[in-house]
């Protein structure tokens, strides 16, 4: 019998399911579909809300969580990346399983598939973990965040005519699985809409609405297509791109209470739920008077949308950074710089390397100094080390500090950080 007792022991085990471990492609649902068959399909004895799209899924997953949570449901929710421990891809009512708990139940999953002819993915094995623990804590409402894309994702396994699938904001992010353009990504997003599915998105542009409004009509499902509202006044406590975000989930979480003849939220309800933690995006803490700005902004779109939130809050303040990016098929950092570097008075390179999902490092702080002087911004240094390059950060004197780049990076970073501001 398996017996494991800690978070390293779980991380541990799960190195070997790696997809650069495995002897097949990663990417295909087959063999996730062969996972939840083998487990009785628990995903479809679950209300769902399914959460795709290139930006803002974490922040939306976390508040349609927290609004299913303020209408009183008790609600699972599955995140990824996760930024400080791997429970947080599976929480009861916002709360990640505590250590114990999460070990022993993992445990438990592991012996119940150990005669499976094959080894699933690292992704494949978490998401049928949370799936059937989701199903046997009889969650109300399950909220799941896409890992990547949609349509092949492990995630779209639930076959029940009544998710309500979510699609945020779509861009360029991934590009050398999902493809190179935007009616190619958008496909690969729209995926998650099946037979007769609520669907939820902001109107975009036609090159992202186009595969969107085809799948929809192809799986007969009932689209909503969202004019950003202007009337947000009430959140503006929110950053801008949280307002947008929090504004999708109601729209979506109102739909599933009513059409499961429930009462709508109350404005009370929804405006506990607007101030929900969602650790990683525009996190702030306060570090001797100044404010230390934690985000997960990894390409040009994410980085547009932080940098609009912070000139509107922190307008004519002087900002410093600390910066990395994940190394990957596809070279996003150029673009996440060019809207980042304009904003920023100096910037602080640093690297990083380990393993979540699947082994990975960051971009060489070379690339990025050549990205830096391309863009004629020379106010930086590079201290590889992350743990030197993070007490740098504290010394500077501007009153606003970043850390941005990557979740990866934060997942390094945040234990550093809040260590040293302590």
């Amino acid at each position: 019998m398996t017996a494991l007792t800690t978070f390293a022991e779980v991380n541990h085990v799960l190195e070997a399911h790696w997809p650069t471990n495995l002897p097949r492609h990663a990417y295909t649902l087959e063999y996730m579909v062969q996972l939840m068959e083998y487990l009785g399909n628990p995903q479809d004895s679950l209300k769902v809300i399914h959460v795709a799209g290139t930006s803002g899924k974490t922040s939306t997953a976390y508040y349609a969580a927290a609004l299913l949570k303020a209408a009183g449901k008790r609600v699972g929710l599955t995140v990824s990346p996760h930024v400080d421990q791997i429970n947080e891809r599976v929480q009861i009512d916002l709360v990640p399983l505590d250590e114990a708990s999460f070990c022993r139940d993992f445990s438990i999953f592991l012996d119940l598939i150990a005669k499976l002819p094959f080894t699933p993915s690292y992704f494949e094995l978490l998401i049928a973990f949370v799936y059937w623990e989701f199903a046997r804590l009889q969650v109300e409402y399950a909220v799941i965040e896409v890992g990547l894309g949609g349509l092949v994702d492990g995630t779209n396994v639930v076959n029940r005519e009544d998710k309500v699938a979510v699609i945020t904001d779509i861009g360029f992010d991934h590009t050398h699985v999902l493809g190179k353009t935007l009616p190619e990504i958008s496909t690969q997003k729209a995926g998650i809409i099946q037979l007769h599915n609520a669907v939820f998105c902001y109107r975009q542009s036609d090159e992202a609405m186009g595969p969107i409004r085809d799948r929809a009509a192809q799986k007969q499902a009932d689209l909503h297509v969202l004019d950003p509202k202007a009337d947000q006044a009430r959140f503006a406590f929110l950053p801008l791109f949280q307002q947008r975000n929090f504004g999708l989930s109601l729209q979506a979480v109102q739909y599933a209470l009513t059409h499961d003849g429930q009462a709508l939220l109350a404005d009370e309800q929804i405006e506990h739920a607007a101030h929900t933690y969602v650790p990683g995006r525009m996190e702030i803490i306060g570090v001797g008077g100044r404010q230390l700005i934690m985000d997960g902004a990894h390409n040009g779109q994410k980085m547009h949308a932080l940098v609009k939130s912070l000139r509107q809050r922190y307008h004519g303040q002087k900002r410093a950074a600390i910066v990395s990016f994940v190394a990957g098929g596809d070279v996003r950092f150029p673009a996440a710089l060019h809207e980042l570097l304009p904003n920023i008075d100096y910037l602080i390179i640093t690297s990083y390397g380990g393993g979540q999902d699947i082994r990975h490092t960051s971009v060489d702080p070379e690339a990025i100094v050549a990205s830096c002087r391309e863009q004629h911004f020379d106010t930086f240094e590079v201290i590889p080390d992350i743990t030197k390059a993070a007490r740098v950060l504290l010394k500077r004197p501007e009153p606003i500090l970043l850390a941005v780049g990557s979740i990866y990076m934060l997942s390094h970073l945040r234990p550093v950080l809040k260590n040293i501001s302590s």
